[in-house]
């Protein structure tokens, strides 16, 4: 019996007889037949036939070579070399961590967030002083109105116009400053819509003007081809001069203004639902924040008494991380939610009212694009026009940062009722800024410039703006 097997393993064997292991080592070919010796068609050499059977299709091969392999060149999903765009989780991991955070803000004393704007509830001194814009508003339009048939000469009604507009920053400040009831909040807010109505009107002071100049159309005054009205007609000058125009443009989000906006076709009530819900939940939670961070500025006010340096910064680091979540929070409220909210309300087409800033590599890249109404009102009403008298491009950079350092200073220290002129400065810091960054950093290390200003510089300035408060308030009285 052993001599048979033997001499069945060592006889000839068919085509493709003995073949190599991956290993090196030697393997009878599992394909040998001997027919001769009936002996081998017992239960163990049928099973021996079975196991070591050679693969005979191409599906079976691959199966086997996806066994023997498991690795595969590639990279990273978070590197960007691997294409990977689909970031969905983590959305909806930030969606679950909102809601999550805005439970606890529940438990937030309404009152207190109320007390914020309104010190006695029978006196609104805010909400008054914004009604009291539309006195401003009327003069702009029976002003454009006068000029558009020659009722007033150029001059006249550019005089008119800076008499209007200089009110329009003057007496909302006077008011703030010489009222007691107004909070700090209030004339945030109130100063903050007058500031808004000044760049509007100063808009449509400027379009009227440039229709007086080219005037190639007839006039079509209307009020069903308004940009306000349902009937979606083609305006023209001075067609445009009437009530639903020109409140359509004040609420309309944007600072420029046109005869003919574009308009979306319907409002989508899903997306305003989506829209409101954002508001309410990064306001709830811009609150909690607010909050949080309320101990830490109570406990460095020692340090800044003393002029201890060491723990002033530390103080400020800790105080700088949720401050610049605030801003973020806030931007994303103001610039996608809310605005987005109004326009959707009023079909207003154009939706650009921010691009990729967190992409910024220079400090001028990141001015130009966090905050488009802005920059396409200085750009369209201050910048261009500064350029076409023959100034500079470098004093014409400077001048427009000096007018966002004005209004930065203005929003800030007149609701505190206090002049330190940090707003200014941090301001007026950009311009070196931008000069060094654009000059020595690129790439990755300019953006991260550009994250390091954001997270400790703008939330230092604010941060010694309450200091200041606090010193002067609370200090004094105890």
């Amino acid at each position: 019996m052993t001599g048979r097997t033997r001499r069945s393993t060592i006889g000839p064997t068919p085509a493709g007889g003995n073949s190599k292991q991956a290993n090196g080592s030697k393997q009878s070919s599992a394909g040998e037949k001997t027919p001769s010796h009936p002996s081998h068609s017992n239960g163990k050499v049928k099973k021996e036939k079975q196991v070591h059977e050679p693969v005979r299709t191409p599906q079976e091969r691959s199966k086997i070579c996806e066994r023997l392999s498991c690795h595969v060149l590639q990279e990273s999903l978070l590197s960007s070399a691997s294409g990977y765009s689909n970031y969905r989780g983590i959305l909806n991991w930030c969606v679950v961590m909102l809601v999550s955070a805005s439970l606890y803000g529940i438990l937030v004393d309404p009152v207190q967030v109320v007390s914020l704007f309104l010190k006695d509830p029978y006196s609104w001194p805010a909400p008054c002083l914004v009604i009291v814009s539309n006195v401003f508003i009327m003069a702009a339009l029976y002003t454009e109105r006068r000029l558009s048939v020659g009722t007033i000469s150029e001059t006249t009604g550019t005089f008119l116009y800076l008499v209007n507009l200089t009110t329009l920053l003057c007496f909302p400040s006077a008011t703030v400053l010489t009222l007691t009831s107004m909070t700090p909040a209030g004339g945030v807010f109130a100063l903050g819509v007058y500031t808004i109505l000044f760049m509007k009107l100063y808009s449509y002071k400027d379009v009227n003007m440039w229709c007086r100049e080219i005037r190639h159309t007839k006039a079509r005054p209307s009020v069903a081809q308004s940009n306000g009205s349902a009937v979606h007609s083609h305006v023209s000058y001075p067609g445009n001069l009437t009530h639903r125009d020109i409140y359509y443009f004040v609420f309309a989000p944007t600072l420029c203004y046109e005869l003919n906006f574009p308009r979306s076709p319907r409002i989508r009530k899903s997306f305003l639902l989506r829209r409101l819900f954002e508001m309410v939940r990064c306001t709830n939670l811009d609150v909690i924040l607010f909050q949080w961070i309320v101990p830490t500025i109570q406990n460095s006010m020692k340090p800044f008494q003393d002029m201890d340096f060491s723990r002033m910064m530390e103080r400020m680091l800790k105080l700088a991380v949720p401050n610049h979540l605030i801003w973020l929070i806030f931007f994303y409220w103001f610039f996608h939610s809310s605005m987005n909210f109004v326009a959707e309300l009023m079909q207003f087409g154009d939706r650009e009212f921010y691009r990729d800033w967190w992409n910024s590599e220079t400090v001028t890249y990141f001015w130009s694009n966090w905050n488009i109404p802005v920059h396409k009102w200085c750009l369209r009403h201050f910048y261009k026009p500064i350029m076409r008298r023959g100034v500079n491009k470098w004093v014409a950079q400077t001048a427009v940062f000096l007018v966002s350092a004005f209004f930065h200073e203005y929003l800030v220290s007149v609701p505190l009722k206090m002049f330190r002129l940090w707003a200014f400065m941090g301001m007026m810091s950009q311009i070196p800024l931008a000069w060094f960054v654009g000059r020595f950093l690129r790439g990755n290390h300019g953006n991260a410039a550009v994250w390091i200003s954001l997270i400790i510089g703008q939330p230092v300035a604010v941060l010694m703006y309450v200091h200041d408060y606090y010193v002067i308030h609370y200090m004094s009285q105890s």
